[in-house]
């Protein structure tokens, strides 16, 4: 039987909405992990970690807007639903973004014995955004459920995907920079990789507990056979970047990008994960994609503008990491 418009267009925008937020987590994710990052005692270093993510921060949170628009259009039921449990988390990351962005732009103005306040606003920012992320993301996985438990596996979600930043934010560092920072970013990469991947065992051993549905998908047939090769691919993953990380620099800065394209596909890992985990729900176990979607007509329309956004998005992002590639040097303005 042919599938008509309505069974595949909310797959085609589910899927394009948790793609916009697989590329925020990685693009706003490591310079948010760089703000959090940032040392209150070397002003020099700090200069170099904004210099290094100056011409892209803004622009990475381009794909959170991308995210949260298909949220709101094509699923509105399931956008009123999600932030009317996560509206206080919402506000608070909403005021952490809007923090960075006025203290970036001011420190770069400001006299230089302000410019130490600012980058402290900064990093307060970053670390205000993080955490609000991570609990929301908490506070989803457990279907929003008003409970002891369901808050404390959120404070600690929250914890762990502010490691994760930090992560791919130390890994985005060790590729971008050289000397004494570089070595210094490789000691905060090899601590938050084992905090993330405490985190990203948690979120797995969660995630089967929390719903019969969840286990059955997982572990009820012969797809339990994927847990091996998965499990064998993160671990590997993990250790071998450890194991990387405890010999920056290498000669030559050989493989220099390494920790941060393990970073990338853990969180890919993740997030593919999670999808599996939840679909076809888009509200955990109350409300599926197809409950959630907009009419057909509505759907259509927004397809097209997709279709013509999209790839523009896609290319202005590679142009100005192409233009930018290599290690970083003073921005000037």
């Amino acid at each position: 039987m042919t599938a008509t418009p309505i069974d595949w267009l909310p797959i085609v925008f589910v899927g394009l909405m948790g793609l916009s937020f697989l590329i925020y987590a990685i693009l706003d994710g490591y310079d948010l992990g760089v703000g959090v990052l940032l040392p209150l005692d070397n002003q020099e270093q700090r200069d170099t970690m904004i210099y290094s993510i100056g011409p892209f921060w803004d622009a990475n949170e381009t794909w959170l807007v991308m995210a949260i628009g298909l949220l709101l259009i094509a699923f509105p039921k399931a956008h009123s639903i999600i932030f009317q449990a996560l509206y206080l988390p919402t506000a608070l990351m909403l005021a952490g973004l809007i923090l960075r962005g006025v203290s970036f732009d001011f420190r770069t103005k400001a006299p230089s014995h302000d410019k130490k306040k600012w980058d402290l606003a900064f990093k307060f920012g970053s670390l205000l955004a993080t955490l609000s992320q991570g609990y929301m993301l908490g506070r989803y996985i457990t279907s929003f459920e008003d409970t002891w438990l369901s808050f404390g596996f959120s404070a600690l979600s929250a914890i762990c995907v502010t490691a994760g930043y930090c992560f791919i934010g130390a890994a985005w560092l060790v590729m971008k920079t050289e000397g004494e920072l570089q070595r210094k970013a490789a000691k905060w990469a090899k601590y938050t990789n084992v905090l993330m991947a405490f985190g990203i065992i948690a979120v797995c051993i969660t995630n089967l507990l929390i719903d019969q549905q969840i286990m059955d998908k997982w572990l009820g047939g012969i797809q339990a056979i994927l847990i091996v090769p998965l499990t064998f691919l993160l671990g590997f993953t993990f250790i071998t970047v450890h194991r990387y990380l405890g010999k920056v620099p290498m000669e030559n800065d050989l493989g220099c990008w390494l920790p941060f394209l393990a970073a990338i596909l853990l969180f890919i890992l993740c997030f593919c994960g999670l999808g599996y985990s939840f679909y076809p729900y888009i509200v955990p176990f109350h409300l599926t994609i197809f409950e959630a979607a907009s009419s057909r007509e509505s759907l259509w329309f927004i397809f097209v503008g997709a279709a013509v956004v999209l790839p523009m998005i896609v290319g202005y992002t590679i142009f100005s990491y192409k233009v930018f590639w290599g290690k970083t040097t003073k921005l000037n303005y």
